[in-house]
């Protein structure tokens, strides 16, 4: 646990201490009944006087949080609280809160602006192959439009994914896909079946906001490694491993959120062998799969489906409101997945997964994310010059995909600037909500597709102006 120093937060320390405090126990790290450390143990954990301690402990018995046996010690009082997960993450600002940010995001009316968001605009998406599946589908037979889909999801859309995945190069059987609600089911599902309350698991800084979510859902301790242009900084991961022993590894293949950055064979290579070597298990999310101009490297490619678990939706390019995924594992790990998916779900969403494979059999889907790709390119190209005038800098020229990691001009307070924005209409992303180290203060990441109105570059420049 890190120190507590005067002037780390607002505040005081007897507040602080308390907040550390009832944190662990809505975490679950500390049980009903459990006993507290002791105040001076607990002083030198949280270097404060033994005095801090003693009154925290204090306030805290006066409101019922904890309980005190005279010769022994203090203890966790009553039943264990209702898991909030706001309650389980360091004390953030909610411009830089990402279940805030979500929130601002789905949330917003047609008339604010969302570069902040992950999603594209609905105008971008097949409206018209959509029709037709949907037209389709209501011509089906009534099984299909009333009745459970199967466990494993639909056989052919699973034989088409496995031809799929083929073309990255990770070999799949039918029988090792499983469908799911979405790539963040399939992500929760797989955390069910590997990890227990307590584990650790790694994650990049940054990485995607809503796996620090998800994590905290699990009561998993999240450590996280530096990103770089070509995939984790492998030393750093060495290190985390030796250190912390972790059970899963939750990551991005081909393109990575938020940077944009693609892994390169040799780190991916070097990162199995780590991973191998320490007994850690890998979750690859490979939801921006259909971006990309040029096939990237897939640890799951290299490793054989043995000891990487493969994830992906179509909430990205065809539908956010057709909620389908899928997770691809080994296949005595999926019959684990499927038999939590009962307990948890119980059946497929037959609708969604025939809906799904409708469309991206009438062959008008490939071509659709054939233009996808080449708009978003012209449209980057456009975003970058209109962003580098305001002087912010993109951190990497992307290769294909959504999203800009960029850095704001010197002076800049990302989280301020996204608060100054949001009060004029723009959900903003700022880069702490992605960093879990939030070292990332003066970053901001941009979804191009939702930058095209010209209303959001005066607002950034009015908000940069302004000192925000």
């Amino acid at each position: 646990m890190s120190s507590i120093a005067a002037g780390e937060a607002e505040g005081t320390l007897v507040e602080r201490v308390m907040a550390t405090t009832r944190q662990r126990i809505a975490g679950r790290i500390l049980a009903p009944g459990a006993k507290l450390p002791s105040v001076r143990g607990l002083a030198d954990m949280l270097r404060v006087s033994k005095s801090t301690v003693v009154e925290a402990y204090d306030r805290l018995q006066a409101e019922g949080v904890i309980l005190a046996r005279p010769g022994s010690g203090y203890y966790v009082a009553g039943h264990l609280p209702p898991l909030t997960l706001a309650e389980l993450a360091p004390r953030l600002d909610r411009s830089i809160d990402p279940l805030w940010i979500s929130r601002q995001s789905l949330e917003a009316g047609g008339e604010v602006l969302k570069p902040g968001c992950g999603w594209l605009p609905a105008s971008w998406m097949p409206e018209a192959g959509l029709r037709r599946a949907l037209r389709a589908l209501a011509r089906a037979e009534p099984a299909t439009l009333a009745d459970y889909g199967t466990p494993f999801g639909s056989p052919p859309l699973r034989a088409l994914l496995a031809r799929r995945m083929g073309e990255v190069s990770i070999a799949a059987a039918p029988n090792q896909i499983l469908l799911t609600d979405s790539g963040t089911e399939a992500i929760d599902l797989v955390c069910r079946f590997l990890i227990e309350p307590g584990d650790t698991v790694v994650v990049d800084d940054p990485c995607y906001f809503n796996f620090h979510a998800l994590l905290r859902a699990h009561r998993a301790k999240v450590v996280s490694v530096p990103y770089t242009a070509t995939g984790p900084d492998i030393d750093r991961f060495a290190a985390v491993l030796a250190e912390h022993r972790p059970r899963l590894y939750v990551t991005n293949s081909a393109i990575h959120n938020p940077t944009g950055a693609v892994l390169s064979p040799v780190v991916a290579h070097r990162l199995l062998k780590l991973a191998e070597a320490a007994d850690l298990t890998i979750v690859e999310d490979d939801i921006f799969a259909d971006f990309e101009l040029e096939p990237a490297p897939r640890l799951a490619a290299f490793d054989g489906l043995n000891r990487v678990v493969h994830v992906a939706s179509f909430s990205k390019t065809l539908s956010a409101s057709v909620r389908c995924g899928y997770v691809a594992a080994r296949p005595d790990w999926i019959e684990g997945l499927v038999d939590l998916k009962i307990a948890t779900r119980f059946g497929s969403g037959r609708l969604s997964g025939e809906l799904v494979l409708a469309a991206l059999t009438d062959g008008s889907y490939r071509k659709h994310v054939g233009a996808l790709r080449q708009r978003l390119a012209r449209v980057t190209g456009e975003v970058v010059g209109r962003l580098r005038r305001l002087g912010i800098d993109p951190w990497i020229d992307p290769r294909g995909g959504l999203f800009l990691w960029c850095r704001l001009p010197e002076g800049s307070d990302a989280a301020r600037v996204a608060q100054a924005a949001l009060a004029l209409g723009v959900v903003l992303a700022p880069g702490n909500a992605f960093s879990l180290a939030q070292s990332a203060g003066r970053y901001m990441r941009f979804n191009v597709a939702q930058c095209q109105d010209p209303r959001l570059f005066t607002v950034l420049e009015m908000v940069l102006g302004s000192g925000s």
